[in-house]
């Protein structure tokens, strides 16, 4: 067995010495934090953003297809190709039912097999955004009379269920930009080989999320 198999990201909180809120926004806050690396070693101050975190969903049909809404995103001025995602911004939801939700309200689909297909952070040096993606099959609509109103943004959603093997070669010919869509095709393309056996169940641990680290300071220090 390879010596490097099994290597991991790992917990490493440091000293915290100051905290305070710079920037309070709609859906995040702008955080600026004084720390130390060593015991002896000199302050560091960064900021970041205080994000809730979010859970996006690759949802594959029995004949092997992925689900893909078309979305605007302001900050790039582009419509892009995405999985369904949503903030984890309802205090103390399940993880898993979140992504449930979320799902419900942008594609008005649901699904009764769930695993994690993969977790990461979307831009660790600028953020705190912990995003978890779930594999869901077993695909069936929600009712019409139980689907969510979309509103804004997410009023103009189009779905578009697309051959796996087709949208990997859409993400490696950058024809796909959502990091989340990226990640969670690749994913699922690396786990069919195995039937999906290797994945982790939907209430696999996530420690990465700030939330299960009830004893870390969540807002300011000073």
């Amino acid at each position: 067995m390879s010596e490097t198999r099994g290597f991991a990201d790992a917990q490493s909180p440091r000293r915290l010495l100051s905290s305070s809120v710079e920037y309070t926004g709609r859906v995040w806050d702008v955080v600026s934090e004084k720390f130390q690396l060593t015991d002896d070693g000199e302050p560091l101050v960064r900021d970041y953003i205080r994000h809730p975190g979010a859970v996006a969903i690759l949802a594959l049909n029995d004949d092997g297809q992925v689900l893909l809404i078309n979305q605007y995103r302001h900050p790039v001025r582009m419509t892009l190709w995405e999985i369904p995602a949503g903030l984890l911004d309802i205090d103390g939801e399940d993880f898993q039912v979140g992504a449930a939700r979320e799902l419900a309200e942008e594609a008005d689909i649901q699904a009764t097999e769930w695993n994690v297909l993969t977790d990461l952070f979307l831009s660790p040096g600028s953020s705190r955004e912990a995003l978890r993606i779930y594999l869901a099959r077993g695909i069936t609509e929600v009712p019409e009379a139980d689907r969510h109103e979309r509103t804004h943004e997410e009023a103009e959603i189009s779905t578009m269920w697309v051959d796996l093997d087709d949208a990997v070669e859409a993400a490696l010919q950058g024809r796909l930009h959502s990091p989340s869509a990226v990640a969670g095709i690749l994913a699922a393309a690396a786990a069919r080989p195995s039937g999906f056996a290797n994945l982790r169940p939907a209430d696999a641990p996530w420690p990465e999320h700030h939330s299960q680290h009830p004893t870390w300071p969540q807002g300011p220090v000073l």
